[in-house]
């Protein structure tokens, strides 16, 4: 049963025109979205990323980090997948998604400038570049985090490689030195070096590729020498923590525990009593006992949620960076695109559709389906 006939009758025979919606301010969409969720039933579910303003999460059918949304949405059978994230969350959600599903996402510029830091153009000529030096290709594998575009999925998948989370990281480092003396790590040089430098990779033996220098700014010497090279890219959010934040918030607030997503500089990972993905660090406050307080270097709005969920249990949470750390591009979903997408399901008109080639998504879920297996 298609969507047009599980729903009421159109809200209108006119086009909605996302400039009508933006004009308008955020609480007049509450009961236009709630009335669009009603009229779209099951046929419709919302994904909401832990990064998300409060003001769309609570709609979310299911809340979580982008692997566990994009799991989320293969096992559901609704038709529509609605993604409040960003571009290489909707893409791997198209990835995974049952043949029929489509994946929605209610602004396109929601982007994220991490996975936007590796173009597959620039990765083909790193490649290359690895290949010139010396490398033989049965001796390198490549790896790429969740936080990557479709085609950088694909680039790893067709060469052997595959994908990884920031909770399995290590899994995946463990999975491709059984198979390959080196890895090629994209996109997030903190992550890469953090899990590295965790399994005693020398520093020396991690060198950064910059596709904006010839060659990546490595001598071809160093290149066969190392045993992880990292992309130079990076979180906007999590790169803004320094270990002076980690000695500030101590001074402030004596005996808290600071925990930090290990996207965050490998100073700052060094100077915390843990690490993270986005789901351990809640499911470290959430296994506290009460009292306990907590400085966490991760967005500002998942911070803010968990403050405001636990006090009331008695724990203290607060950013570790006063000045707070937004991801602009998550923001970009806003209560007015999210009215607008949904309305236009309603009219039956599918909006921002997210859709990978039949080619890259072959390769893509082939990099995703071995990550499984670790």
């Amino acid at each position: 049963m298609n969507v047009l006939e599980e729903v009421a009758e159109p809200l209108s025979t006119e086009s909605c025109s996302l400039d009508s919606y933006l004009a308008l301010p955020d609480h007049s969409m509450d009961a236009r979205i709630a009335e669009a969720r009603r009229r779209l039933g099951t046929s419709t579910i919302l994904l909401g990323h832990h990064y998300q303003r409060d003001e769309v999460i609570h709609f979310a059918d299911f809340t979580g980090d982008s692997y566990k949304l994009c799991r989320a949405a293969a096992e559901t059978s609704a038709r529509y997948l609605v993604f409040c994230g960003v571009h290489f969350m909707a893409e791997s959600a198209d990835v995974l998604a049952r043949n029929g599903q489509q994946t929605i996402l209610p602004d396109l510029n929601a982007g994220c400038s991490m996975a936007d830091m590796a173009e597959i153009g620039q990765v083909e000529q790193c490649w290359d570049d690895l290949l010139a030096s010396g490398i033989r290709e049965d001796e390198i594998l490549p790896l790429t985090y969740m936080n990557s575009t479709a085609a950088i999925k694909a680039f790893c998948g067709e060469r052997g490689g595959l994908v990884c989370t920031s909770s399995n990281a290590r899994r995946a480092f463990d999975w491709a030195f059984a198979r390959a003396k080196k890895i090629l790590f994209l996109p997030d040089q903190h992550l890469g070096r953090n899990t590295g430098h965790a399994m005693g990779i020398p520093l020396a033996e991690m060198p950064v590729y910059d596709p904006w220098q010839l060659a990546g700014g490595i001598t071809p010497d160093r290149l066969r020498a190392a045993r992880v090279i990292l992309w130079k890219g990076h979180c906007s959010v999590h790169q803004r923590f320094l270990p002076e934040h980690v000695d500030k918030v101590r001074a402030k607030y004596p005996g808290i525990q600071v925990i930090v997503h290990p996207e965050c500089r490998l100073e700052v990972c060094q100077k915390a009593d843990a690490l993270g993905s986005t789901e351990r660090l809640i499911q470290i406050v959430r296994d506290a006992s009460a009292g306990s307080s907590f400085a966490i270097g991760t967005e500002i709005h998942l911070v803010n949620r968990l403050a405001k969920e636990f006090a009331p249990h008695g724990k203290t949470i607060v950013t570790l960076d006063d000045t707070g750390c937004l991801c602009t591009t998550m923001y970009r979903i806003s209560p007015q695109h999210l009215a607008w997408a949904l309305e236009n399901l309603v009219e039956g008109r599918v909006v921002n559709r997210i859709q990978v080639a039949d080619d890259v998504k072959y390769w893509a879920r082939t990099a995703l389906d071995r990550m499984l297996t670790i």
